[in-house]
């Protein structure tokens, strides 16, 4: 018990100084704000990627109180502003130092570029929960093409981005981690984006709109099942992540969640049309597809809970040391793991389960107020937007 101390009578060791020196050297040297910018890297709509999901969080809870919409709005509100600082900031990092396509093309900042699309869909979406009520159909007409310009954009990206990665990267399947799951993840939830607005869209768009979202959902459920299977076998060859990269496990929580969450609220987005057709089965129809939805989303829904306690035992187990902007990973698939437990607790009328999924929102808005502290903090210290601490180092 005594080997690492020093005997009383000896002068401090030049090991211990050499410690002492490295020490000081590891301390952050404060360079300017310009210098800082060029380390602003997409990761940062990790954000408001979150921010916005915690805005559809809010005007969704099974349990209401007066002036919990005004609560969800403003943070609707706060979340784009958040939007506009961070795109102005990105803007003003690509005008300073260039590099714009350099960043898309990057082994690893280049894996968060569909975070912005992320951003996107949940101010749409947010878009019709709080400013669609009792509104018109010009309304309805924007909503419908933000929605067929957000799918148009997103599979692009799914395509154009994956086939880069394929042809000029190449990765480790030992070191795979969630984060090679983005690309797929914009387009995924046009399916979630279709559940939302769909409802108040008249018939001829009603319709299309919900059969790209089911599309285009299996397409990207489906891209995610498969990187699972190398994700898994990385974990059971390689063992888990080291503790700062962790909270990205919670990734994996989104697609199925999501899925569950686009499923069923496809279903009850059906226009009414569709359910008093002139065919005596019609009805009998649209309640399978719902019942089948339901199903589905149960299934779907215990895979997320797999993942997330995976995930939240090896956070625990190892905490992260220093803040990344991977954090946010905490906080955004969590949200969709949320939403789909009160989709569900909604459809089986079990007030229970919409218990237990308003508890699980008071976690949510813990966490993002822990990870906004955080994250602010961490500007400060100069732990992130700093050389060699951001997403824009390859590893």
């Amino acid at each position: 018990m005594f080997e690492n101390t020093p005997y009383p009578d000896c002068p401090q060791s030049p090991r211990s100084e050499t410690t002492t020196l490295e020490i000081e050297m590891k301390k952050p040297v404060k360079i300017s704000f310009r210098e800082r910018l060029r380390h602003f890297t997409w990761a940062w709509y990790t954000l408001t990627m979150s921010a916005g999901g915690l805005a559809l969080l809010i005007i969704n809870q099974p349990n209401s109180f007066q002036g919990l919409r005004e609560i969800g709005l403003a943070v609707y509100i706060i979340n784009l502003l958040f939007f506009a600082f961070v795109c102005s900031l990105m803007s003003l990092r690509f005008i300073l130092h260039g590099g714009f396509l350099d960043s898309l093309r990057h082994d690893r900042e280049g894996l968060f570029f569909p975070t912005f699309w992320l951003s996107v869909a949940t101010i749409i979406s947010g878009l019709y929960r709080y400013f669609g009520e009792d509104s018109g159909e010009s309304f309805a007409i924007a909503l419908e093409v933000l929605f067929w310009i957000y799918c148009a954009c997103t599979l692009t990206l799914a395509i154009v981005q994956y086939y880069h990665v394929f042809s000029s990267h190449s990765y480790n399947l030992q070191t795979m981690m969630p984060s090679w799951i983005l690309p797929i993840f914009p387009i995924m939830l046009s399916g979630t984006i279709a559940s939302v607005i769909a409802e108040q869209q008249p018939a001829r768009s009603a319709i299309p709109m919900v059969c790209a979202g089911i599309t285009f959902q299996g397409l990207g459920f489906a891209v995610s099942f498969i990187m699972y299977s190398h994700y898994i076998g990385r974990l059971m060859q390689s063992g888990l992540p080291s503790s700062e990269h962790r909270p990205g496990m919670f990734i994996c929580v989104g697609p199925p969640a999501f899925t569950a969450l686009a499923l069923v609220g496809m279903t009850a987005g059906l226009p009414q049309e569709f359910q008093i057709i002139e065919d005596e089965y019609a009805l009998e129809d649209a309640r399978i597809m719902t019942l089948f939805a339901v199903c589905c989303a149960a299934f779907l829904w215990g895979l997320s809970f797999w993942f997330f306690c995976i995930g939240a035992i090896a956070v625990i187990h190892s905490p992260p040391k220093s803040f990344h902007l991977n954090w946010w990973a905490m906080v955004f698939p969590n949200t969709g793991f949320t939403l789909a437990t009160i989709t569900l607790g909604n459809w089986l009328g079990s007030e229970g389960i919409k218990g237990v999924a308003s508890a699980m929102s008071i976690c949510i808005v813990c966490m993002f107020i822990f990870v906004l502290v955080s994250h602010v903090r961490a500007v400060i210290r100069q732990d992130i937007m700093y050389p060699g601490k951001d997403e824009d180092v390859s590893e």
